[in-house]
């Protein structure tokens, strides 16, 4: 067994954070999963956060876990298929404003729906 019960450990690089998945064994045998984010915080130093799921509660977890991939795929398809024909609209009303034989450039508009979701300590 490895450094404080882990048995498997990766990592996941991207720009502004990292993702840790670690297989771990308790002090009692039971095999858990611990999922760890790792994010710079601007005032130095870093900010993590951590979700432990046991094995015997994976294959719960992980029809959630489908069941919202699934649609988050269907409302990105639906943006980007809205998103082209707000572009599209946007084009056409560009053209009908613009001089002759000149096209506006249009920048889509800002959204804003941002959904920010911080870990509560309580």
């Amino acid at each position: 067994m490895g450094v404080r019960g882990e048995l498997f450990s990766t990592r996941v690089l991207l720009p502004n954070r990292t993702y840790f998945f670690n297989i771990k064994e308790n002090r009692m045998g039971d095999l858990y999963l611990n999922i760890v984010e790792s994010k710079n915080r601007e005032t130095g130093g870093f900010e993590r956060q951590s979700v432990i799921l046991f094995a015997d509660d994976l294959q719960e977890f992980l029809k959630g876990f489908d069941e919202s991939l699934k649609v988050l795929e269907k409302a990105m398809r639906e943006k980007r298929r809205s998103g082209h024909a707000e572009k599209t609209d946007r084009e056409e009303a560009g053209r009908k404003d613009a001089a002759p034989g000149r096209a506006r450039k249009g920048r889509p508009p800002k959204d804003s729906r941002c959904v920010v979701v911080k870990k509560s300590r309580g």
